[in-house]
């Protein structure tokens, strides 16, 4: 059986490698196409998560990310969503590298801290802190795997390509013919709850 610490990491990394892996074999267009109604896009969701992962494994623990100061996007706060999407001169391999980097960064707190490790998220409301390192590892889990599922959803309007994981899908094996049939009943079951 995993100890608490092993389970935690496990579930972590889960979420940032399937985020990561929603880029895989898309251009750098498609990466950066806004594809919801308030421009969520799929290299932006990466930059996000990787702004996210800074704060609460470095400000929360009082602990600097290396190359902060040249993060312009995280520290200013005057352009909104400047952390949602990747600017014209921020590649598709700067933002991922750049998100590897942080993992290391929060791994060498989250791997080696007592998960009792007190903190303060400075943007959270007094009666929420103090806070543990396992606490923010739960939350930073479950905010990851949040926008890992956004990502699914904005990859599958990309080019049809959907699944939990590079090594599981976690899909019924249909064919297109069988994903098409299956689509038309829950249009037709829609179309007739409707009336």
């Amino acid at each position: 059986m995993d100890d608490e610490r092993t389970v935690l990491h496990r579930y972590l990394q889960s979420a940032r490698d399937a985020l990561v892996w929603k880029l895989d074999g898309l251009d750098e267009r498609e990466v950066r196409l806004p594809r919801t109604p308030t421009g969520t896009n799929l290299l932006g969701l990466v930059k996000h998560a990787a702004g996210v992962e800074i704060g609460y494994f470095g400000e929360t623990f009082d602990r600097d990310f290396p190359g902060l100061a040249e993060l312009a996007w995280y520290l200013d706060e005057a352009t909104p969503n400047l952390d949602m999407y990747a600017t014209a001169d921020e590649s598709v391999d700067e933002i991922v590298g750049l998100y590897r980097r942080v993992w290391a960064f929060a791994d060498e707190l989250v791997l080696s801290a007592p998960l009792d490790t007190p903190g303060r998220v400075a943007w959270w409301p007094e009666h929420r802190n103090p806070v543990s390192l396992r606490l923010v590892v739960v939350h930073v889990t479950s905010d990851l795997a949040r926008h890992a599922g956004h990502a699914d959803i904005l990859r599958e309007q990309a080019d049809g390509a959907a699944g939990l994981r590079v090594d599981n899908s976690n899909l019924p094996g249909m064919t297109a013919d069988e994903w098409a049939a299956y689509v038309a009943e829950l249009e037709r079951i829609a179309d007739a709850a409707g009336r």
